[in-house]
């Protein structure tokens, strides 16, 4: 899919910790300073999906294919990141490349790691975070509109436009709000306008409160970042980097799920929130199958069958004829591609068919 999640918070809040639990590597170095990241690290981390398991066991492939999603681990921002401060306007420009946004808050005490403001308080940390990527966004903005002022001196409706809707912004973020209250307020052709601004405060994001091993539950620290989440109508989910980060070390399946319930989780933290990145980037899955290879497929929602197709192959595409459906749920139930004809569950669909999440699919195609 090429669309990536860039994991950011505060330096020290154990986004390096998380993002090597996450691809279960040390490729991202995790210390006790600020900065310890600096050029950002890019892991594919494969999605644990139950439904695959199923189809392997009905199919018995000679070959599994799951479905992966991209983390970046970019580096701590701290206040003044926007006018450079810690490398900022080095990281902000990595943040820009990522389609979602994960937010790592502190929800811990720990006197052994150092909080770059001295004290725990993820109200005021969100807030930091925040206000830099607002600035970051109203510098692309003042830029964009010193270039689009000058040329609009022609006369040209359109530029005029332009110049109106950005002057609006810049009022919008001198109030401290995210671009996201903003763009919603606008028709779909100021909306086309603001997208090519690839505004850092648009994109989608996921609070993930870290806290101690003790309080995998939750704490007074992040039902504040709960509440933050719900009033920006964000994802939000607990988890403990530290716990992840031995969990992903267990050598198999069995020890990782043995772990999880002796401390009374059913699932890990990480599992939670790869499934609700890959939400946040609009993503589905659809699967090929056959005892030859169980197949699982990423696209964005929305995608008709021909586009779907070529996701496998642009032949698939170019020659698109139809699909033929079988939906997960009742293959599950009859176990065979025979018995789904016979129940009359085979779906033929043409070009104008929406590919749905956990669609089995097979293409006709003539090229």
């Amino acid at each position: 899919m090429g669309l990536k999640c860039g994991i950011v918070g505060l330096p020290n809040v154990g986004k390096s910790t998380l993002f090597n639990a996450l691809t279960e590597t040390m490729n991202a170095e995790a210390s006790n300073y600020p900065f310890c990241t600096i050029e950002p690290n890019l892991g594919t981390v494969i999605i644990n999906d139950p439904r695959v398991d199923e189809l392997v066991k009905i199919y018995n492939p000679k070959k599994i294919v799951p479905s992966t999603i991209d983390f970046v681990d970019i580096a701590g921002l701290v206040k003044g990141a926007s006018k450079g401060e810690g490398l900022g306007n080095q990281f902000l420009s990595h943040i820009r490349e990522v389609e979602a946004i994960v937010h790592i808050v502190r929800c811990f005490d720990d006197d052994n790691i150092i909080h770059v403001d001295g004290n725990v308080d993820p109200k005021r940390d969100i807030e930091i975070i925040e206000t830099e990527l607002i600035l970051k966004d109203l510098e692309t903005v003042e830029k964009r509109l010193e270039k689009v002022s000058k040329s609009s001196r022609t006369g040209d409706k359109k530029l005029k436009t332009e110049v109106e809707l950005f002057e609006k912004l810049k009022e919008h973020f001198a109030t401290g709000r995210l671009a996201k209250y903003f763009y919603d307020e606008q028709s779909d052709e100021e909306k086309a306008i603001l997208n090519e601004l690839q505004l850092i405060t648009n994109k989608p994001v996921l609070y993930v409160a870290n806290v101690s091993d003790t309080e995998v539950n939750g704490n007074n620290y992040t039902e504040i970042v709960k509440e933050i989440a719900s009033k920006e109508d964000a994802k939000f989910l607990i988890l403990s980097a530290k716990i992840e980060s031995e969990i992903s070390m267990l050598p198999s399946h069995e020890e990782k799920q043995e772990f999880l319930s002796t401390i009374g989780l059913e699932e890990s933290g990480l599992d939670r929130l790869v499934h609700e990145s890959y939400k946040l980037l609009g993503l589905i899955t659809f699967f090929t199958a056959s005892d030859r290879e169980v197949h699982s497929w990423t696209i964005s929602s929305g995608l008709k069958a021909p586009q779907a197709a070529g996701k496998i192959h642009t032949d698939f595409e170019k020659g698109f004829i139809r699909a033929e459906i079988i939906k997960y749920k009742d293959f599950i139930v009859y176990e065979s591609e025979q018995a789904i004809k016979e129940k009359g569950l085979l779906f033929v669909e043409g070009k104008e068919y929406i590919v749905e999440d956990g669609d089995i699919v097979y293409f006709r195609f003539n090229v």
